[in-house]
This record gives structure tokens, C-alpha cells and sequence, in this order.
């Protein structure tokens, strides 16, 4: 798969994937990389060490430093692919250095599929 890179960088690992908007103020717990937003589809799971995939972000601008904080804690994600990245997420995956994708035709890749994730060349390649 081929998009479009927002933040450089190389990343390999097991996909967690969300069919709705993902708002990391409020949604993800930046101490445990936990998400914490009450009915979420992914309530109660942890985003830490794997390839986050959804399809945009959403809510407050204060996302941005709870993707930092997440990193800095070393409870982030090794990547994120999105359908499409707007401001909240791209500035925090740079702040970050979190690797992230965009363009990207999220519905082919499901929870649990072993990714490869190429942010510098915007590929995504399904592994194993």
C-alpha cells in the first residue's frame, strides 16, 4: 500500500485498528497508552508498541501533546496510518517521532496483521 508520509521514519509490528476517529485528549491515557474514552470500539485496550490505525483524528488540539506525552512516557504507538491525517495528529506525530502514513485505504487491514511501515517512502506492507 502506498500513501502519503506525515511523520519519517520505519516501524514494524502488529496493527490495532479503529473504524471510528480516535481523540487522544480525553481517549488514550498518555501514562499507560491505554484508551480510555467510554464506548469506544477499543475501549479498554492499549495503542503501546503497536501500529495504530484510524481513520482521523478528532477533538481538542491538546491531542497533539498527549501523542508527545505518550512517547515520552514510552507507552506510544510505533506508527500511525491513517485514512486521512489532519493537524491534531500530524503535530503530534512529529513532535513525537512516531512514524506516520496517510492516503492510505485503512479497511484492508485488520486487528492483529503483522505490519511493515515505511513512513519515508509512504508504504505500508502486510508481513507473515
Amino acid at each position: 500500500m502506498k500513501g502519503r508520509m506525515i511523520s519519517p521514519g520505519k516501524a514494524e509490528g502488529e496493527a490495532i485498528v479503529s473504524r471510528e476517529p480516535i481523540g487522544f485528549y480525553g481517549g488514550i491515557d498518555a501514562k499507560t497508552g491505554m484508551v480510555i474514552e467510554q464506548g469506544h470500539e477499543l475501549e479498554g485496550q492499549t495503542i503501546t508498541g503497536k501500529i495504530l490505525i484510524f481513520p482521523c483524528g478528532k477533538g481538542s488540539t491538546v491531542g497533539s501533546y498527549v501523542i508527545y506525552g505518550l512517547a515520552k512516557n514510552g507507552v506510544g504507538p510505533a506508527a500511525i496510518i491513517n485514512k486521512e491525517t489532519e493537524t491534531i495528529v500530524a503535530t503530534g506525530a512529529i513532535l513525537a517521532g512516531i512514524p506516520c502514513v496517510d492516503g492510505i485505504d485503512i479497511e484492508g487491514i485488520n486487528t492483529g496483521d503483522k505490519l511493515v511501515v515505511d513512513a519515508d517512502s509512504g508504504t505500508i506492507e502486510k508481513v507473515g
